[in-house]
Order: structure tokens, then sequence, then C-alpha cells
């Protein structure tokens, strides 16, 4: 292409190379902020176990408060209680969650899945995906590695959902999934 082809806003131009791209478009390396810099430094230095261990010890705690508050037996208003339905009513998405993962504890699966069913669908997969991760990161196991479809992500995602609407309808027969 000659100058002569060119459109006339570009005729004045030299042709050299590809257009520089103006100031405020080009990428400049910006040095990270002081608390990147602490985190990097931290996990580059951190033995290879403390992520799986971090997890298990918050894990832990979680078990450990679901234990000692006994959520089942607590009434409204006492803790531990859901800030969103005692201010409002409304259940929300995941109450129920710590009252099915307390009967879970103590082996009630029918009174777990009674509280919050999708959290007992999904515990066997999120038990699953710690022990493959924590177990590649510390001990080099090869499990086969669950993967889930965005398909199956968006499905799952739907029906928690819709399932969280219907148990916020005041007539029968959603009445039965209020909590």
């Amino acid at each position: 292409m000659s100058v002569a082809e060119l459109p006339p806003w570009l005729a004045d131009q030299p042709i050299q190379g590809p257009p520089v791209p103006p100031e405020w478009f080009r990428h400049t390396d910006r040095e990270p902020d002081r608390l990147t810099r602490l985190v990097n430094r931290v996990s580059t230095r951190s033995p290879i176990w403390l992520a799986p261990f971090a997890v298990l010890v918050c894990a832990g705690g979680a078990i450990g408060y679901t234990m000692a508050t006994a959520p089942a037996a607590a009434a409204a208003g006492e803790p531990p209680s859901c800030l969103l339905k005692y201010l409002t009513g409304f259940v929300c998405p995941g109450c129920g969650g710590t009252r099915a993962a307390w009967f879970l504890l103590h082996g009630d699966l029918p009174a777990a899945a009674r509280h919050h069913l999708l959290f007992v669908f999904a515990v066997p997969f999120l038990l699953y995906l710690y022990v493959a991760w924590a177990g590649r990161k510390v001990f080099r196991w090869r499990l086969p590695e669950l993967s889930i479809s965005p398909a199956a992500m968006i499905t799952f995602m739907a029906v928690w959902g819709v399932w969280s609407i219907l148990r916020n309808l005041p007539w029968a027969p959603f009445t039965a999934f209020y909590v």
C-alpha cells in the first residue's frame, strides 16, 4: 500500500512498523503494593502443606462451633442465628445449612436433608475435592480429578436459586420447604 492509497487522515503519518498506542493505553509494570508483596513473600517461603492444613483448621473450627452451639436446639433469635432471617423473616439460600451440618455430624441424614437438601447433596463432592487437592499438594497423590462442567454448575446454581425462592412462598405445598 502506497501513501497515495491511504486515507487522508493517515497520509501524513510515516509508514514504519505497527502504530504506537497512546500512553494511556500502554501497560506499565507497576510495583505491587505492600500487602501483595507480603502475601507473595509468605507464600513462596511457606511449606507446601500449609494451605491444606489452614483449610483443615478452618473447617475444624466451623465444625467445633457447630457442635458447641447445637443449632438444632436454638430458639429463634438465639445464637447461631442468621441475620437475614432475623431481620427480614426471609429464608436465605444457605438457611438450614448449619443445622444440616449438625445433623450430618450426628449421623441423621434424613433430618439433615430436611433442613438443607442441596447442602447434603454437595458435601460428598466438597469432601472429595478437598481430599484430592490436599493429597496432591502434600502427598503427591494422583486421585482422579472431579471435573464439573459449566453446564452442571449452572444447573446446580439454577436449582439452588429456584429452591431458595420456592422455600419462601407462604402457601402449600411450598410451606414444607420452610425450616
